[in-house]
């Protein structure tokens, strides 16, 4: 931690654990289960209060299915937005996300045009 919170780079990693958790659909129970743990570790990972030790991460990365790289994000793409990783933890947007990507073209086009007419009014 530092002065003003969380490292920023434990936040990251700990965004990229929930997005995958959540992707898989894995709950913070289960993923708790499998590594030994209790949930509100997996909170404090994810939340970034709790560093993540190299084993753990491993474990973690194992378990979700991916590599540690993944998680500390060595393998992203350059320019990766944390505001972005931050907006797929927001509960919801990964349900929307994947709506979206399931939906065809015309779906997909009005989803979008909804979503845009929401913003608008929203600001009005």
């Amino acid at each position: 931690m530092t002065t003003t919170g969380p490292d920023p780079i434990d936040l990251a990693v700990g965004t990229r654990i929930r997005i995958r958790r959540r992707y898989l659909k894995v709950s913070q129970d289960d993923l708790a289960a499998a590594l030994g743990l209790t949930f509100q570790q997996i909170q404090k990972y994810e939340r970034g209060e709790n560093r993540v030790s190299a084993s753990m991460l491993v474990r973690i990365a194992g378990r979700l299915e991916t590599t540690v790289a993944a998680l500390v994000g060595e393998d992203a793409p350059s320019g990766e937005d944390s505001a972005m990783l931050a907006a797929l933890t927001l509960p919801g947007a990964l349900d929307l996300l994947h709506a979206y990507a399931n939906a065809g073209p015309k779906t997909q086009r009005a989803l979008l045009g909804l979503a845009q007419s929401l913003l608008a009014a929203e600001e009005d």
